[in-house]
């Protein structure tokens, strides 16, 4: 079997926010497909702190990673070994490279199990007061500063033409630089949610303002996790 196991979204987040059966999966296998090694260790321990870390036996699967990387592991579960699949932050296999792997398990029969766990993404959409009902996820926006803006101004008039939220991301350290260019090319009365250091207890930080608004109140969101969704 492979277990796909939420990650925490911050460190801060108390274990009483996820479910026990996150623990047993954990200490039901020693064999995990992760993103990060370090970042793994944390979760497991933050899970499970009595597994004895020197038992764990971790694969990266990363957005370099191909089927013959993992063959040596591959060729385990098709023994009847089971995995744990844990993503850096949140769900597994979204926003994130997980999904090779739950491909792969699929075509060779091999039963894929979900656990329920926090999605910086929907926990986003639903904080944002926009619709839920319609909405696209769009993943990183393009760093070339053309092609950016072309494709925020894109997303913008999706969300005026159909009513479809349209939820994308960054990566940390360029945070602010999407902000500056969001106020900059968006129209004043277009809405903009951003959800910061989500399911943080001290520092989570989740506003839905015009961008005009948002041109008076500025942020500071370098090197902090952060979602971004436009709706109306």
């Amino acid at each position: 079997m492979l277990f796909l196991l939420p990650a925490y979204l911050s460190e801060n987040t108390s274990i009483s926010h996820f479910s026990p059966v996150i623990k047993d999966y954990i200490m039901q296998t020693d064999y995990f497909f992760v993103e990060n090694e370090k970042t793994a260790r944390k979760v497991v321990k933050f899970f499970a702190p009595e597994k004895k870390q020197s038992d764990l036996k971790l694969f990266l699967l990363d957005k370099y990673t191909e089927n013959a990387d993992i063959k040596e592991a591959q060729e385990m579960m098709l023994k009847g070994q089971d995995f744990g699949l844990l993503s850096e932050a949140g769900l597994p296999c979204i926003a994130d490279p997980g999904s090779l792997m739950v491909k792969w398990c699929h075509e060779k029969n091999i039963r894929v199990i979900p656990i329920s766990g926090p999605s910086s993404i929907i926990l986003a959409l639903i904080s944002s007061g926009f619709n839920g009902q319609e909405f696209t996820f769009n993943g990183y926006l393009p760093i070339d500063k053309g092609e950016k803006k072309k494709q925020i101004l894109h997303l913008e008039n999706l969300v005026q033409k159909t009513g479809y939220s349209q939820i994308f991301m960054e990566t940390p350290y360029r945070n602010n630089q999407l902000f500056e260019d969001l106020i900059k090319f968006l129209s004043p009365n277009t809405k903009l949610c951003i959800a910061a250091n989500i399911n943080d207890p001290e520092h989570e930080f989740i506003k839905t303002k015009t961008i005009k608004e948002w041109q008076k109140q500025k942020p500071e969101l370098h090197k902090i996790p952060a979602v971004f969704v436009l709706g109306k």
